[in-house]
């Protein structure tokens, strides 16, 4: 891995930003490649995506939506020991997001005047799941438990069809990822992939009794094309965010064990090679320790290559700092997708940290852990966007709507109030619209 020493350097947020290590992701420029894509989805329907299929996927799925009985073949066709891992992640997840639920709240601003803050689901999600390097039920858990927790009466599924299934699941996604759907009580699964999956979602279609409704949101992650689809679309639909590779960051001490670093920042490289292992330190004793740990590590991986490509890659590194002050301000700076801590009094130097998706406090709370099986959400902002978003939860799914409630009295104590703004701002039909239910006339409290 490459090293970045800032020690005795300065640690402003401008020369952080500077310094700190990022994957080149140019969402702009896949934007423009698959645009002709989501226009002719928009324009053409199924046929269209028929006809994307067989162009990236190989395959022309026998119907684009999948039947009930191909779910429940899936189901059955389930390695037991995975079900039940797939039922305790949702169980925990259920936990935590179930806590997520926000309730109405009524303010009485004076006598006669209120503002409710009414929590409303969106009526309808499509969550895009992705079929590429990896299989990902663990994504279909993460995205279905906060819609449902929310509310959300209309939930659909994609994810690519494979053109290496067989039998009963020809031409359909991963029967991994059915089965997930099916557990959950998802019934509305497609196989389409790629950005005409989300085009697909924006737009709808109809193809003879199949009908895919537009969607409000939409959810998941994917690829490049993916995310630059998400953004030609957003705005007629909502998105969770522009996901990015995945990255993780260790802000770790002399106390941490370099087998468990290093262990840990192999996990989340063998996702992509554009995904970034970062390693904040004080101490370059760990750093070496943990260098040597991982070329043992990689070099038995399964999937070595890849890992070695995103730890060699410009987007990872070791990070030598002062002390583990100054970590936790690089550590800010870098707003990692994941952090975890693992130094002397991790739980108290966790506290301290301001921006990050998620926080993995100690020596026995890893990444993947949160990944599968620790009840919190993995769907979390990348690319340094976890300075100002926050990752998947219940509250993505709600909208807060203010519903107002004045009687005439408590309208006429403020109107005078209003009708000065709204000559401020030289905007009289805002004040005539409080005067007219008093005569055209300024009342008087």
């Amino acid at each position: 891995m490459n090293r970045t020493d800032l020690r005795g350097s300065s640690l402003s947020r401008r020369a952080l930003r500077a310094a700190l290590p990022r994957a080149e992701f140019d969402v702009a420029a896949a934007a423009e490649q698959v645009r002709p894509l989501v226009e002719d989805v928009a324009h053409r329907g199924s046929a269209a995506l028929r006809e994307l299929s067989e162009r990236f996927d190989g395959v022309l799925p026998q119907q684009l939506r999948v039947p009930l009985e191909v779910l429940q073949a899936a189901v059955e066709a389930l390695d037991p020991a995975l079900r039940a891992a797939i039922q305790e992640s949702t169980r925990r997840a259920r936990l935590v997001h179930a806590d997520q639920r926000r309730t109405d709240v009524t303010t009485r601003v004076v006598d006669g005047g209120t503002v409710t803050e009414r929590w409303v689901p969106v009526d309808r999600v499509g969550l895009y799941v992705p079929g590429g390097l990896a299989v990902y039920p663990s994504s279909v858990v993460m995205n279905v438990v906060p819609a449902q927790a929310a509310g959300v009466g209309s939930l659909a599924v994609t994810s690519p069809p494979q053109r290496e299934n067989t039998g009963v699941f020809a031409g359909y996604p991963n029967p991994t990822i059915l089965a997930t759907c099916a557990l959950l009580g998802i019934e509305e699964v497609y196989a389409v992939g790629g950005a005409q999956a989300i085009a697909m979602f924006a737009y709808g279609f109809e193809d003879g009794d199949t009908v895919c409704e537009p969607v409000s949101l939409i959810t998941g992650p994917g690829s490049i094309w993916v995310t630059a689809a998400k953004r030609l679309v957003q705005g007629l639909v909502g998105i969770d965010a522009e996901a990015g590779p995945t990255e993780i960051a260790v802000l770790a001490d002399d106390s941490a064990d370099p087998e468990h670093v290093a262990a840990d920042l192999l996990s989340q490289a063998e996702h992509d090679p554009l995904a970034a292992s970062v390693l904040v330190t004080d101490s370059p004793e760990l750093a070496d320790a943990v260098e040597a740990a991982l070329a043992r590590r990689v070099s038995d991986a399964k999937h070595g290559e890849r890992i070695r490509e995103a730890l060699s890659g410009p987007q990872s590194r070791i990070v030598l700092v002062d002390d583990v002050d100054a970590g936790v301000l690089v550590c800010d700076a870098y707003a990692a997708e994941h952090l975890e801590i693992q130094t002397r009094d991790a739980a108290e130097v966790a506290a301290r940290i301001r921006n990050a998706g998620a926080i993995f406090v100690g020596p026995y709370s890893p990444v993947s852990l949160g990944d599968y099986s620790a009840g919190s959400n993995h769907v979390l902002p990348t690319a340094g966007s976890a300075a100002h978003s926050s990752g998947l939860s219940v509250q993505s799914f709600l909208r807060g709507i203010h519903v107002v409630s004045y009687d005439e009295p408590a309208l006429r104590a403020v109107a005078a109030h209003v009708v000065t703004f709204a000559q401020s701002e030289d905007l009289p039909g805002h004040g005539q619209a409080v005067t007219a239910r008093f005569g055209d006339e300024v009342p008087t409290p």
